[in-house]
């Protein structure tokens, strides 16, 4: 009884955060000073067509209507919601029209998700490994240097890690390529070598910016652990050292940093947004870059609206598995 109680809150919850959030997301475009109707038929004039003033407004009809634009602004807002879960559908693109977003978002996300998500949990295990160590046998000399190097590497943003890493490894060391691309078939050999050759600079810039935060906050909880009075007892008892550090200080100190995780996880559909753009990633933050310079409403929509969901999503995962890697947590 205490578990459906807490499962309906917290799915209340979620709905509302989604509903909130894609609110936002669907006023701000509309803020914004350009039009993408307007700007559509822009580019059309541009390119040295000639239209007659009633297909210049039929046009504009037409698109008007294909962008959700159409209405009043509470009859787009409910348009919106309704395409959205309703019929799953974010419309066509501006930039790419008529190319669904849909479509586009199916081609970015499993980019954005095998780079971003591996490496998050790269950064994790090798963070959390080292921060363990650094927080255990924090007077020890190799503690303090990775100690010292994680708070060099933790202010560094992502773009600027990204940064360094094309002019060491681009422009000085020509070892990997600066623009994006993958040879052969999909899912062959060829394609998957060249995708992870080509991945391998992005990943890295993420990877060295995590692992700074990851070992500051492992060595500082850990830290901790190590002067409870169990850890003590443990070593009384004749318990041996790394005994002690695994079973009774990391399995502690890893509960808030697998919330930190799945928070994280959440996150990552808009975390390296710079990067992608840096290193010509196809993922969604490239995908989210090309809808702001295009005014493109629907894919800028879509993309954010993808991002607002994965974070909702983790943070109920969380709330509902937590009590799994902690006995003690209890649905209430």
């Amino acid at each position: 009884m205490h578990f459906v109680r807490f499962l309906v809150s917290r799915l209340i919850t979620y709905a509302l955060v989604i509903w909130i959030g894609i609110t936002i997301v669907f006023f701000v475009p509309r803020f914004l000073p350009s039009n993408p109707v307007e700007a559509m038929l822009g580019r059309i004039m541009s390119q040295g067509a000639y239209m007659q003033p009633e297909q210049v407004q039929a046009m504009r009809e037409t698109l008007t209507q294909a962008f959700g634009l159409e209405g009043t602004l509470l009859e787009q807002y409910l348009g919106f919601f309704k395409r959205i879960f309703v019929t799953g559908d974010f419309g066509p693109s501006l930039a790419m029209f008529p190319t669904p977003v849909n479509d586009l978002i199916g081609r970015a996300l499993p980019w954005t998700l095998g780079l971003l998500l591996f490496s998050t949990i790269i950064a994790w295990i090798i963070g959390n490994a080292i921060g363990l160590i650094a927080g255990y046998q924090r007077n020890k000399r190799y503690s303090k240097i990775m100690e010292t190097i994680a708070i060099l590497v933790y202010p560094i943003p992502y773009y600027i890690s990204a940064l360094i890493l094309i002019i060491l490894f681009v422009h000085i060391n020509p070892i990997f390529p600066l623009s994006f691309s993958v040879r052969g078939a999909p899912f062959t050999w060829e394609f998957i070598s060249s995708a992870i050759f080509n991945s391998v600079l992005p990943a890295l810039s993420i990877v060295v910016v995590g692992f700074g935060w990851w070992v500051l906050s492992m060595k500082a909880l850990s830290s901790g652990l190590a002067e409870e009075d169990f850890v003590y007892f443990a070593k009384l008892k004749g318990v041996g050292e790394g005994r002690i550090m695994t079973r009774y200080v990391m399995r502690n100190a890893l509960l808030p940093q697998i919330t930190v995780l799945a928070l994280q996880i959440g996150t990552i559909f808009n975390g390296a947004l710079i990067t992608e753009i840096l290193f010509g990633y196809p993922g969604l933050g490239t995908l989210t870059h090309t809808a702001v310079l295009q005014s493109d409403y629907n894919l800028l929509m879509g993309t954010i609206s993808i991002s607002i969901i994965a974070v909702a999503t983790a943070t109920l995962v969380v709330d509902i598995v937590y009590p799994l890697f902690d006995p003690r947590i209890q649905h209430r």
